[in-house]
């Protein structure tokens, strides 16, 4: 714990030495002395901090498009661009320094690596590829481990299936409910998932994988597949992976958070 500890001060040091250059969201936010001074209390430094709220940052960029004020470097900076769903109104954009991406895809690892997934796994990506989040990450991390990484943007849920079965697949990545979906097309499409090498569906997007009846409804319509859950934002990627003793219990990152 005392590394841990260590390190989180170290970091939070180096964040708002950061913010301070150039940050100008933050630095209306927080006063000035908090970016001149080493941190050497992570908790008791975060607990005299204001909240962030999704929507003062939506308002930021609407006051200053298109991506606000929150960017702590250049512009030119950045190289990822990334896009919420907006299931609850204006869109928020992200932008990602390469040093940044790269830190959220390690803490992908950290959740691939909690559920059992190693070089020798192929993993499917039934997502969009859109510019929602998403699995993303999880597809640069899995391809650094060494998995081979199958794409499935722009397919149909039968074709998906198909890619599936066909590349012998032992991973799947998915919401809680494209899983449930991919199922019923299986049933549509006569599919036998029997077939199917699937042992993990890593979910996200949704509180399903931690919901005992939602998990328990898939895994008896995947034999032999296992759900493992994890949540994450846009804003700062995985922050969460589940235990794998305790099926439904999710363990903060505590390497990248506080």
């Amino acid at each position: 714990m005392d590394a841990i500890r260590d390190r989180q001060c170290a970091r939070l040091s180096e964040l708002f030495e950061e913010l301070g250059k150039g940050n100008k969201f933050h630095q209306r936010k927080f006063e000035q002395r908090l970016f001149e001074r080493p941190v050497d209390d992570p908790i008791g430094f975060l607990s005299g901090l204001p909240f962030t709220s999704k929507q003062e940052l939506v308002d930021d960029q609407l006051a200053h498009p298109p991506y606000g004020t929150n960017l702590t470097y250049p512009l030119e900076t950045y190289n990822r661009f990334s896009q919420t769903s907006a299931t609850t109104g204006t869109p928020l954009r992200w932008l990602d320094t390469p040093r940044g991406w790269e830190w959220m895809v390690d803490n992908w690892r950290v959740v691939f690596e909690a559920a059992g997934v190693g070089s020798g796994d192929r993993v499917y990506f039934a997502f969009s590829f859109g510019p929602f989040i998403g699995f993303w990450l999880a597809f640069e991390a899995a391809a650094k481990m060494g998995c081979l990484s199958l794409p499935g943007g722009g397919l149909s849920s039968a074709a998906r299936l198909r890619a599936m079965l066909d590349n012998e697949a032992t991973v799947l990545c998915c919401t809680p409910t494209y899983a449930l979906r991919l199922a019923e097309a299986a049933l549509e499409e006569r599919i036998d998932l029997t077939g199917s090498r699937v042992r993990l569906i890593i979910v996200a997007g949704e509180p399903g994988g931690s919901v005992a009846a939602t998990r328990a409804r898939i895994e008896s319509q995947w034999p032999g597949a296992r759900v493992f859950d994890h949540h994450g934002m846009t804003e700062v990627g995985p922050v969460t992976f589940e235990c794998p003793r305790r099926p439904g219990r999710l363990h903060v990152i505590e390497s990248a958070y506080i």
